[in-house]
Order: C-alpha cells, then sequence, then structure tokens
C-alpha cells in the first residue's frame, strides 16, 4: 500500500481538496471554501494546511466566528446544498461562537462543516489558555456543546481517525434525510502529528446526492387517500426547492386542480402568478392560503417539517383533514399521523403522478382557491400603496423594492418583523429567489448569509432586509463584503427597537417594555445613524426620507460596484394582516386585566388545536 507522510491536519485538507459534486453536469469542488479567523488551537498547524492550498481551496477572514458560519449556511441555502463550505476556529470562545450558527443549520436542515481547535489530548500543558475545565470529567471541553446542535459530533484524538470519521461527516452532510451539520474537534496536539497515509484516502472522489424512492405500499396508501379527496390543499417546503422538484410539484398542482400554498423555507417553489398557486400559509400567511387550509380534507405536505408558523400551532386545519406526508426524512413523514411516504420530493412526486392518473380535484374548490388568492392580490395592492402618511409601513417599503428587484435577485432577511411582512407582500418573480431563515429565526443571519450566497452566485445580488435591532446586533460583514468583493444591496428600516416582539408582548397585555428603545431603561433613546457607520466601513450608502425616493435609491444601488446600504425610517406599529393562531405562552394569573383577558383567549384558541404529535 502507497502511503504519504502528512499532519493529520495536512491530510485532513489534502481530502477536502480532492472530494467534488456534480451540478448541472459540471464538476465543481465539493467544499469550495473555508471561513476562518485563526488563534489559539488552529493558527500554526491547520492554517499552515490550508495556506499551502490556498489557490484551490480558497480561505476567507470574517469578522466573527458565528456570523462566518452563517454566510456558509447562506451559501448552502443558495446552492441548494449542492456545496459546503467549512467554517474553522480556534478553542474556546471562538468555537462557542459558533454554537448559534450550527443551531440554525441544523434546524434548517443545512450542511456545513465546522472545524474548532480543541485542547491537548495528551493533557501535559493544562489547563492552557481558553480551556474550560470540568472536574468530574477532563475529557469534555467547551467543543461538548456542538453535540445539541450537530447532525454529527467526534473528536480527533488520533490522526489516523480521519480516515474514518470525514467520509462520516460528508455522508450525513450529503443525506437528504440526516442533512445537516456535522462537527469535528481537532485537538491541537493533534493535528501537529505526522501519520503514513494510504494514498488512496486522497483519491479525486465525485459525489452525488442520493434520492431515495418511496416505498410502493406508502404510495399506493397515498394514492388511494389523494384520490378520496374533494378538497385537497399542497403545502410545498424547503424540500422541495433542495431535492429540484418545483416545476414537478408545480406542474402535478396545475395539472390535478390542487392549490398549492408555501411555507416560509418553501417560498420560491413557484412564482408568485403561478396558476396553482394561493399564497404563503400559516402565521405569517396569507389569508387565501389560510382560508383554503381551514376548509381542506386532504393536506398534501411535500418537504415540510409541519413546523408551528406553517400550522398555526395545528389550528389551520379541519379536525378532520387527512395529511399525506412526502419527505426524504423518516421523522418529518410520520409527524401527526399522518399517511407517511418517505423519499425524495422528486423521486416521489413522479411516481405520484404516474400513479394517480386522471384524478383531479372539484372544480368548484380549485376555483374557490383562484377566487381567493385574486382576493388577496388586491389586499396587497391596497397594503402597498403608497399613502402621505409621515412614516411607511413595511408593506410599502417591500412592494417598492420587489418592484424594483431583478428577477434573479434574492431577497435574505430572517428575524424580527420582516420575515412576516416579506412573506406576505413579497411577489416571487422566479423560482430560488427568496431565502427568509425562520427555522430557527436567527438575528444576525441576513447579513453573513448575503456575504455567502453572493460568493455563492456572483450572477446576481442579494438583497437584505433587516430591521435597525438586527443590524445593531451583527453587521460587521458588510465589512467582509467590500474586503472581498461581494456585493448586496443591504436596505436597513429602522423603527425604533425591536418592535414585532414589541407587538406581540403589546398583544399578550403587557405595555411597552424594553423593546423599543424609547421603552428601554436609557437616558434618551439616541437615533444611530447607520449611515455614517455603514460608510466607516466602506460601503456606498444613501439616506432615504420617502418611499417616493426609495425607488430611485434602489435603482442607484444596483447600479454601484460594492455592497450598498439604504436606510429608511419604517412605522413601528402597522402589520400586514393574514396571520393564523399562535400558541405562546401567556400568564394564567396576572394583576393586569390586560393579560388575563389574553390568557383567557390562549386557552381559548388551544381548544382548536389539533391531538397529535
Amino acid at each position: 500500500m502507497s502511503t504519504i507522510r502528512l499532519t493529520m491536519a495536512q491530510a485532513l485538507v489534502r481530502y477536502l481538496c480532492n472530494q467534488f459534486t456534480e451540478i448541472d453536469g459540471k464538476r465543481e469542488l465539493l467544499f469550495p471554501g473555508v471561513f476562518a479567523i485563526f488563534g489559539h488551537g488552529n493558527v500554526t498547524c491547520l492554517s499552515e494546511a490550508l495556506e499551502a492550498v490556498k489557490d484551490t481551496l480558497p480561505t476567507w477572514r470574517g469578522q466573527n466566528e458565528q456570523s462566518m458560519a452563517l454566510a456558509a449556511i447562506g451559501f448552502a441555502k443558495a446552492t441548494r446544498r449542492r456545496q459546503i463550505m467549512v467554517a474553522t476556529s480556534s478553542i474556546g470562545p471562538g468555537a462557542l461562537n459558533m454554537v448559534t450558527a450550527a443551531g440554525v443549520a441544523h434546524t434548517n436542515r443545512l450542511p456545513i462543516l465546522l472545524l474548532a481547535g480543541d485542547s491537548f489530548v495528551n493533557r501535559r500543558p493544562d489547563p492552557v489558555m481558553q480551556q474550560v475545565e470540568h472536574f468530574g470529567n477532563p475529557t469534555t471541553t467547551v467543543n461538548d456543546a456542538f453535540k445539541a446542535v450537530t447532525r454529527y459530533w467526534d473528536r480527533i484524538t488520533h490522526p489516523e481517525q480521519i480516515i474514518a470519521s470525514l467520509p462520516q461527516a460528508l455522508a450525513v452532510m450529503l443525506d437528504p434525510a440526516d442533512c445537516g451539520p456535522a462537527f469535528i474537534g481537532l485537538p491541537q496536539d493533534v493535528q501537529e502529528i505526522a501519520w503514513d497515509y494510504p494514498e488512496s484516502f486522497f483519491t479525486p472522489t465525485v459525489h452525488k446526492i442520493p434520492r431515495p424512492r418511496p416505498d410502493r405500499d406508502s404510495l399506493a396508501e397515498a394514492v388511494r387517500v389523494l384520490k378520496a379527496a374533494k378538497r385537497p390543499l399542497i403545502i410545498s417546503g424547503g424540500g422541495v426547492r433542495y431535492s429540484g422538484a418545483e416545476t414537478a410539484l408545480a406542474d402535478f398542482a396545475e395539472k390535478h386542480g390542487i392549490p398549492l400554498c408555501e411555507t416560509i423555507a418553501g417560498k420560491g417553489t413557484v412564482t408568485h402568478d403561478h396558476p396553482a398557486h394561493v399564497g404563503p400559509i400559516g402565521i405569517v400567511g396569507s389569508t387565501s392560503a389560510n382560508a383554503l387550509a381551514a376548509e381542506a380534507d386532504v393536506v398534501l405536505a411535500v418537504g415540510t417539517r409541519l413546523m408551528d408558523f406553517t400550522t398555526g400551532s395545528w389550528t389551520a386545519f379541519s379536525p378532520d383533514a387527512r395529511f399525506v406526508s412526502i419527505n426524504a426524512a423518516r421523522w418529518d413523514a410520520n409527524k401527526h399521523r399522518a399517511t407517511a411516504v418517505v423519499g425524495d420530493a422528486l423521486e416521489t412526486v413522479g411516481e405520484l403522478e404516474a400513479a394517480i392518473g386522471d384524478y383531479k380535484a372539484d372544480s368548484a374548490w380549485t376555483k374557490k382557491g383562484e377566487l381567493e388568492f385574486a382576493k388577496w392580490n388586491e389586499a396587497l395592492d391596497g397594503y402597498q400603496k403608497p399613502t402621505n402618511a409621515p412614516v411607511p409601513t413595511y408593506a410599502q417599503v417591500v412592494g417598492i423594492v420587489n418592484a424594483k428587484a431583478g428577477d434573479r435577485d434574492l431577497l435574505i432577511t430572517a428575524a424580527g418583523g420582516l420575515p412576516g411582512e416579506v412573506m406576505k407582500n413579497w411577489r416571487v418573480k422566479a423560482p430560488h429567489t427568496f431565502d427568509c431563515e425562520f427555522g430557527f429565526s436567527c438575528m444576525g443571519y441576513e447579513i453573513a448569509a448575503g456575504w455567502g450566497a453572493a460568493m455563492a452566485d456572483p450572477t446576481r445580488t442579494p438583497i437584505v432586509m433587516i430591521g435597525d435591532g438586527t443590524y445593531m446586533m451583527m453587521n460587521s460583514d458588510i465589512y467582509s463584503t467590500v474586503l472581498s468583493g461581494h456585493k448586496m444591496i443591504l436596505i436597513v428600516c429602522d423603527n425604533g427597537g425591536y418592535a414585532v416582539i414589541n407587538r406581540l408582548q403589546n398583544a399578550k397585555g403587557t405595555p411597552g417594555f424594553n423593546n423599543l428603545l424609547k421603552d428601554c431603561r436609557v437616558k434618551e433613546p439616541f437615533p444611530v445613524d447607520f449611515i455614517k457607520h455603514a460608510e466607516a466601513m466602506g460601503a456606498l450608502t444613501r439616506r432615504v426620507e420617502s418611499l417616493a425616493d426609495l425607488g430611485d435609491a434602489v435603482e442607484w444601488a444596483q447600479t454601484t460596484d460594492r455592497t450598498t446600504v439604504l436606510t429608511i425610517v419604517s412605522d413601528a406599529f402597522t402589520w400586514t394582516p393574514g396571520d393564523a393562531w399562535w400558541d405562546v405562552g401567556v400568564p394564567q394569573v396576572s394583576a393586569r386585566a390586560e393579560v388575563n383577558a389574553a390568557a383567557a383567549d390562549q386557552q381559548a384558541g388551544r381548544k382548536k388545536q389539533r391531538v397529535g404529535v
């Protein structure tokens, strides 16, 4: 057996450089880059290995470990899980900064390879700087924190172990059922050890994402249930996009007269004006989709994990509605007593089409979907129409930005009030042009994801929409995009704090407290000059004073040569209607009559919930 002597870190990097994937028939690197902040635990060995391959496997330096990993997740979304970025950190605080991002990837079923430095295996110099000691278990380090938020976890305590570990990490990240973050801890003394690795370990390998086909009996049962349906409804989730099943599902819905609605992760499966489309469903959904959900007798859920924002905390549907769930993941397919069809969305929809024959939903039901969606579009036109109000609403801002966006421009947002407003008001012009991270609802995802998305596809411009609260939480990757030359358009809606959570607080009986800046313990809620701040990081900027100026500002931003930031003051209290009910905790007793009333309403809402898992 031929061998090559390398350090563990060098061998790991060489292995990554020899893994490939196919995208549209072209061979590409499976790992096209590394996000890195070097420090104690990864600067002497891993950085030495990465420097040697910097022209093959480029290393990008971010400003914060969390945002680097979020950029990697944005990249994974933009490539529809076909390529995987690496994020590496030092030991201790650098590693722990990536835990939140791991939670984002885990919740959203997205691949990222996390490589963190770790303490000495030989323990000779213990305790080292940044080492957290556990008196009862000296093998525990901060990297054990990743176990709760990763699909694959390992710590390399001998250089030979990567021969077994790395292929398993890849298998998890490429599996449509198990897809999620993989973590490997790299003790700094093990990184330096040289080992005779078999040359075969570095053989160039092309990986293809598997497409499991459904069980025949399960598919037959799904066909039986669907054929009996008079009022079927399709819910399209993020798994449809990752499978590349958008066209197949859209054609299936149109051919059989089945209204199609979308989850947050699934928005962008179809264009807004597709004949079968009836809008987004759920808590940040449309009146059209939610009206149909309330009457549907069979719900075909494809590629969705049916989170509470989709199901209205399981109040959006009739108690008698049957569920058929197509999902690559057994866990998701079997939720809520559904007829589970475990399989790839594209393969399964194709087989479903072949088996269901000439079935069509009741024509009156199909027509109802069209009429409800027409009423929703008319309502959107009203919400988005400019007025003479001194402060514009989110709906008005989103409407103008949407109108000026190019067909392929990618809209990105995450936590706060914007997810609900873009879910309702953003009319998708082309598939795969919408990214709202709401599985983990992670403030700070947006700008970092814009960097990753711009890196993944330089032929289109990410349009990132955030509130002032998110900007204050994580803005440093504006600087990263300027340094690296990856442009985004960033639109900051300044409504004076955490407005949407203030809305929830008020709705459940508590007056504004510690959310809007004016309601916080501050001497004076001094406004932040986001324009000056962004300019200091090298971005181009424009302060938008009114809706009349916003369209021109967006057009100008599309012509610039670098990241461009626009700011506009927006209304903190006006929201687009269409929501479903949401289950949250409300105090059962309170000195406030408003809280007691909200608690009673909450208990009444819970009586409408479907019983299930």
